[in-house]
């Protein structure tokens, strides 16, 4: 009985120093390079929707500075009506001052024959509405030009508030980029991939007529550029940046983001595609550049490089053409 009493405390002590042992063991065990993959794959999904949202509120921040610009050359002209209005009204005060408008009257009704008077009377009539629509054009001037001001005043507290935005959500990306460059790092032994070289890759692009020929030839050339986060081109590229610069090669113009995107294109579906055509992937987190053959072109995410792969890549929202 004791043999089997000193036999069962032995195992008890044992049981417990693995038990003791296992969770610090498993807390120092360092991640996997699948365990890495995975975490670099969500991680740099969360950044591209943080990076579009960022470029989102750029696209804004290019419209309002569009509109104060507008605004500011409606106001210069405003101004001096207003300026033209109210030295008009000023010697209408002057001369109303100097001469008195009762001794003006009576100047106009002094005695004389009916007709005359009649002539004078007019010749009054008129006066006053002269006057009166110098007045009134003066208060029409006045009031567009504060309610253009008004009006100024508000996009610009818009654009100071999206400023403050977009400084937040760039220190944001910053920070999350070292984490995804140091998964990286301890996955792959390099944060970025290995730069591609490259051959003149538009001379393999299809043969695509039209500007979606441009736009193609112009994502070919751009095969292998780094992915860089709020860029389009032409050093590097994220997933809207490359799409955007590729249209604007041909001539149209698409806003810098992926939402925006999509709002402006035609929705096709999936039948209808041809080289050019932009497909989206689901949340309208990402966007590709169809170059035929089930095949896409893109800028990836945070440290890899633009490349050519099925366009199956993730979920698929939908599929747009540009108008």
């Amino acid at each position: 009985m004791s043999s089997l009493r000193n036999t069962l405390r032995a195992l008890t002590v044992a049981l417990l120093s693995v038990a003791l042992i296992a969770p610090a063991t498993v807390a120092r065990a360092e991640p996997t390079p699948t365990e890495l993959t995975r975490r670099i794959e969500k991680s740099s999904a969360e950044l591209e929707r943080v990076v579009e949202a960022y470029n989102g509120l750029a696209e804004k921040m290019k419209a309002n500075r569009a509109a104060v610009d507008r605004l500011r050359e409606r106001i210069g002209p405003l101004e001096q009506q207003t300026e033209r209005s109210r030295a008009d009204v000023g010697q209408l005060a002057v001369a109303a001052y100097k001469t008195g408008s009762l001794a003006g009257a009576d100047a106009l009704l002094r005695a004389g024959d009916p007709t005359s008077v009649l002539d004078r009377l007019s010749a009054l009539d008129q006066l006053t509405r002269q006057r009166q629509a110098r007045i009134a054009t003066y208060t029409a001037d006045q009031r567009r030009l504060l309610d253009e001001k008004t009006r100024l005043d508000v996009t610009l507290n818009r654009q100071a508030a999206q400023s403050r935005e977009l400084k937040t959500a760039r220190t944001r990306i910053e920070r999350d980029l070292s984490s995804l460059y140091e998964m990286r790092r301890q996955a792959y032994g390099r944060a970025t991939e290995q730069p591609a070289a490259r051959p003149d890759s538009a001379a393999d692009a299809p043969a695509v007529s039209g500007q979606a020929g441009v736009a193609v030839r112009y994502a070919y050339g751009a095969l292998g550029k780094p992915y860089s986060w709020g860029s389009a081109g032409p050093n590097g590229y994220d997933c809207s940046g490359l799409t955007s610069a590729a249209w604007r090669a041909a001539g149209r113009s698409l806003p810098h983001n992926t939402r925006m995107q999509w709002s402006a294109v035609a929705h096709i579906g999936r039948d209808e595609l041809r080289p050019g055509d932009l497909v989206f992937y689901r949340g309208l987190g990402h966007v590709a550049l169809y170059v035929g053959g089930g095949q896409v072109i893109d800028a990836p995410s945070a440290g890899r490089n633009v490349l050519k792969r099925g366009m199956n890549l993730m979920p698929i929202l939908g599929y747009g053409r540009v108008r």
